[in-house]
C-alpha cells in the first residue's frame, strides 16, 4: 500500500505550486462554492471535452418520473435494465459495463459515493429515491477519472433539493395514482447573511401491480426519506479569504413486498401479474443513515481547497424463498421452460396443487459501513498563454458488508405456507462472514484552455485497494474464520480534447484508462477489470437546437462479472467474482433536442439513441470458443422520442415520450446458444403527460405511463420472466413557493 504520511508533503508541494501561480485577478467563483455536481448548469454540456448529459429540474418534472429507468431513457449510452417494475433497485450500466446491481457505475448523490460497499461489494442495493432529485448527470469520457472507483463507462450523479441562495423558499408536492399508490414530498429552506438551511421529507407508497396466488397480501412497498442540509460561511468579500461549512444527513428507509421469483413463460403469457403464493410472506427491509461533512476555503479568485468527510451506514434484511425441497428457484423456473422430467412435480409446487415438505425462506441479513475522507485542492492560472483549471485530490476510503442469513423453514399444506423451524442457531459459509476494502485513490486533473476554440482535459488516477474476507463457522464467531484477501494498484491515464470549428460546430474525442475493483471475495491471481476506452463525436448548437452524436469503443483486457443470487456468473457462482477474458465495445449514441414555434405555441422535441455492440474476442488463457459472444443485458438499439405542445398563455401543456429497446441476453453468449428462455423481449412504451400552471407557482399534471399497455418480459433475472408496469395514471399538484 502507499505510505499515507506522504500524503502530506504532496499536497504541501501542490498548495505551494497553488499559491505561487494562482492568477488574482480571475474572475471570483460564485457567491457559494458548490460540490453536489459534476457537470453543472446545462449549458456546461456544450463545452466539455467529453460526453456530458444533465437532466435538469425542469426536464425531470415533464413527467414527474418516479422511477429512474424512465429518466434515463433522455441519457443516450446508458442502459437501465428493469428488475420489478418500479426501480427500487435499478440495474445501471454505462457505453457497455454490465448492468447488474449497478456494480460497475459509480454513482454519487451530491458528489459523494451511494453505493453500500463502492469496493468490497459495488452492488447497489441501495439506491437514493429519484423523486427527491432535482437532477441527474452523466460524465463519460477522460474527465471520469476525477471520481471512481468504477471509472469505465461513466459517473451517475444524483442532485437532491438545494439550499436556497437567498430568502425563504418552500415545496410541496402531493400525488396518488394506480395501485393505491401515494406521494407526498414537502421541503423548506431558506438563507440569511451568514447561514442556509433546508429540511425535506418525502413518503412514497404503492399496493404494487402484482396478484399473490391464494393471498390478500399486496406485493407495493412504503418508502420515507428525510434530508437536512446546513450552511455556514463567512461573508464573501472581494480580495478576502471565503469559508464554507456545510453539512448533510439523509435518511432513508423502506419495507417492499418484493420476491426473487419472477414466473415461467406460460405462466408470464397467462398473467404477468401473477405472483406464486409460496412468495407471499417476501419482505425487504432496509434502513440508511448517511452523513457528510464539507469545508471549503477559498484563499484567492483562483485556489481553492475542499476536505470531505462521508459516512453511510445501510442494513438491509431481504426475507425470501431460497430453495424448496432443496432445488433453487432457477433451477425450477429452467426445468419448467425447457419441459424435463422434473417440469410436472415443480409446476405443482408453484401452483399450490402439491404439498412441499421444505420451503426455506432465508434472511438475506447484511449491514453495511461506507466511510471516508477526501482532500482536494483546486488551482486556477494562466501559463504559457494557457488557462489551467487544476484539480490535486486524494480519498482515503474504507468500506464494510457484514452477512449473517438464518434460514426459517416453512411447509405447503393445502397451498397454504406453515411455520416448521428455525436454523438460526447454525448460519455457516458464505450466510456468515465479513468482507472489507480499505482503498486510496489520488488524482490529477487539468482541464486547459489552450486557446478560445480549444480545451483539453488530462487526467491521472491511481487507485490502491486492499480487500478481504472472513467466513466464520459459528454464530458467536470465536472460532477463527477463514480468510482470503487481496489487493490491487492500477495507474489510469485519460486526455480528451474539444475544438470549436465555429459558433456552431464542435468536434471532440479522447481516450482513457478505466477499471472497476476487486471484489471483497477475490484472491489471486484475481485482478480488477480493466480496459482502455475511446470516444470520438461532434456537437452542433444553434439557436434553440442541440445535436451531438459520439462514437465510443472500449478494448478490455480483463472481463469481470461480479457473481450474486440475482444474477450469478456463467459458471453459476453466487459469490466472488469470474473472469470472461477479452472483450470489446462498440457503439454510437445520439441526442437531438430543439424547440419549434408557432405562434403563442411551443413545440420542444427531444431524441436519444444508443447503438451498442458487446462481445466477448478472446476467453481465458486465449481460449477462441466463446469468441463473439454477446454480453448479457446490453441492448443493441435504444431509442427515446419525446414531442411536446406547450401554450404560454392559457399554461397548458401536453408531451409524448415513446421508447424502445430491443431485447438483449439475459446470459453471455445468448445469440450463439439460440435459448428462446436466455433472451428478453423487444421492449416498446409510450408515456404521456399534460400540465396546467395555475399559477406560476403551482403546477397540476397528470401522467399515464404505458398508454398502449404492452407487456414485454424486461428480465429474466433472478428466478424467471418478469414484466414492466402496466399501463397506469398518476394526478399530482406540484407548489413551489
Amino acid at each position: 500500500m502507499l505510505v499515507r504520511n506522504q500524503l502530506s508533503l504532496a499536497i504541501s508541494l501542490f498548495t505551494t505550486v497553488g499559491l505561487v501561480h494562482a492568477a488574482p485577478d480571475l474572475q471570483s467563483a460564485n457567491l457559494y462554492l458548490e460540490e453536489t455536481t459534476v457537470i453543472g448548469q446545462e449549458n456546461r454540456t456544450k463545452d466539455t471535452s467529453s460526453s456530458a448529459i444533465v437532466l435538469d429540474e425542469a426536464a425531470l418534472e415533464i413527467f414527474h418520473s418516479r422511477d429512474i429507468n424512465k429518466i434515463l431513457l433522455d441519457a443516450p449510452g446508458v442502459y437501465a435494465a428493469a428488475e420489478e417494475g418500479w426501480g427500487l433497485r435499478p440495474n445501471i450500466g454505462i457505453r457497455g459495463t454490465g448492468t447488474s446491481r449497478s456494480s460497475k457505475v459509480t454513482i454519487l448523490e451530491d458528489g459523494v459515493l451511494v453505493a453500500p460497499a463502492p469496493y468490497s461489494n459495488p452492488e447497489a442495493y441501495y439506491f437514493p429515491t429519484t423523486s427527491r432529485m432535482v437532477g441527474v448527470e452523466v460524465l463519460k469520457g477522460s474527465p471520469i477519472l476525477e471520481y471512481g472507483p468504477a471509472t469505465i463507462g461513466g459517473v451517475l450523479n444524483l442532485v437532491s433539493a438545494q439550499i436556497p441562495e437567498a430568502g425563504f423558499e418552500a415545496r410541496a408536492n402531493v400525488e396518488a395514482g394506480s395501485f393505491d399508490t401515494y406521494r407526498a414530498l414537502a421541503n423548506v429552506g431558506g438563507h440569511g447573511a451568514n447561514v442556509g438551511w433546508m429540511l425535506e421529507a418525502q413518503n412514497y407508497q404503492s399496493g404494487g401491480f402484482q396478484d399473490i396466488d391464494r393471498s390478500d397480501q399486496d406485493t407495493g412497498f412504503d418508502k420515507n426519506d428525510v434530508t437536512a442540509k446546513f450552511r455556514v460561511h463567512s461573508d464573501n468579500i472581494p480580495g478576502k479569504v471565503y469559508h464554507q461549512l456545510d453539512v448533510k444527513y439523509q435518511y432513508a428507509e423502506e419495507t417492499s413486498n418484493m420476491s426473487y421469483f419472477g414466473l415461467t413463460d406460460s405462466d408470464f403469457d397467462e398473467d404477468p401479474n401473477r405472483r406464486y403464493g409460496l412468495t407471499e410472506l417476501d419482505e425487504m427491509d432496509n434502513s440508511r443513515d448517511s452523513y457528510s461533512v464539507n469545508y471549503q476555503i477559498r484563499l484567492t479568485p483562483g485556489f481553492n481547497v475542499s476536505a470531505l468527510a462521508y459516512r453511510n451506514e445501510f442494513q438491509r434484511d431481504w426475507f425470501k424463498v431460497d430453495k424448496i425441497n432443496g432445488v433453487s428457484g432457477s433451477s425450477i423456473m429452467g426445468a419448467i421452460n425447457s419441459n424435463s422430467a422434473d417440469a410436472a412435480l415443480y409446476r405443482s409446487w408453484l401452483d399450490g396443487t402439491a404439498d412441499i415438505a421444505d420451503i426455506d425462506i432465508k434472511h438475506n441479513n447484511r449491514a453495511y459501513l461506507s466511510e471516508g475522507v477526501q482532500l482536494v485542492v483546486n488551482g486556477m492560472f494562466e501559463l504559457g498563454g494557457m488557462h489551467h483549471d487544476v484539480r490535486f485530490g486524494v480519498r482515503d476510503h474504507s468500506d464494510e458488508m457484514d452477512r449473517f442469513q438464518p434460514v426459517e423453514s416453512y411447509a405447503q399444506i393445502n397451498g397454504e405456507l406453515v411455520f416448521v423451524d428455525s436454523t438460526a442457531g447454525s448460519v455457516t459459509g458464505s450466510n456468515n462472514r465479513i468482507e472489507t476494502a480499505d482503498a486510496l485513490a489520488m488524482w490529477l486533473i487539468d482541464d486547459i484552455q489552450v486557446t478560445e476554440a480549444l480545451n483539453v482535459n488530462v487526467s491521472i488516477r491511481n487507485e490502491d485497494m486492499e480487500v478481504s474476507r472472513r467466513t466464520f463457522s459459528d454464530n458467536d464467531r470465536v472460532n477463527d474464520p477463514a480468510r482470503t484477501s487481496n489487493d490491487a494498484n492500477e495507474w489510469l491515464f485519460g486526455t480528451s480534447a474539444s475544438y470549436k470549428l465555429s459558433d456552431a460546430w464542435t468536434v471532440l474525442g479522447g481516450v482513457q484508462q478505466g477499471m472497476t475493483p476487486i471484489s471483497g471475495g477475490s484472491t489471486k491471481p484475481d485482478a480488477p477489470e480493466t480496459s482502455t476506452n475511446y470516444e470520438f463525436g461532434a456537437r452542433w448548437a444553434a439557436a434553440d437546437t442541440e445535436v451531438s452524436m459520439i462514437g465510443f469503443y472500449s478494448d478490455y483486457a480483463n472481463t469481470v462479472q461480479y457473481c450474486s443470487n440475482a444474477y450469478p456468473c456463467d459458471n453459476g457462482d453466487t459469490q466472488g467474482s469470474l473472469s470472461l477474458g477479452e472483450s470489446e465495445v462498440v457503439g454510437v449514441e445520439f441526442r437531438a433536442d430543439t424547440t419549434a414555434q408557432f405562434n403563442r405555441l411551443a413545440m420542444p422535441i427531444g431524441v436519444a439513441y444508443t447503438y451498442t455492440q458487446a462481445e466477448v474476442t478472446e476467453g481465458v488463457n486465449g481460449s477462441t470458443d466463446v469468441s463473439g459472444d454477446e454480453w448479457a443485458y446490453i441492448p443493441a438499439n435504444q431509442l427515446s422520442a419525446t414531442v411536446g405542445l406547450v401554450d404560454g398563455a392559457t399554461g397548458i401543456s401536453g408531451y409524448l415520450r415513446a421508447s424502445y429497446v430491443e431485447g438483449a441476453c439475459v446470459e453471455t453468449g445468448c445469440n450463439r446458444i439460440g435459448d428462446e428462455f436466455s433472451r428478453l423481449d423487444d421492449q416498446f412504451s409510450l408515456d404521456a403527460s399534460a400540465h396546467y400552471a395555475m399559477t406560476d407557482r403551482a403546477d397540476l399534471y397528470m401522467n399515464i405511463d404505458n398508454l398502449l399497455d404492452e407487456r414485454a418480459i424486461v428480465s429474466r433475472s433472478p428466478y424467471g420472466a418478469r414484466a414492466n408496469m402496466p399501463r397506469s395514471f398518476t394526478v399530482g399538484v406540484d407548489y413551489k413557493f
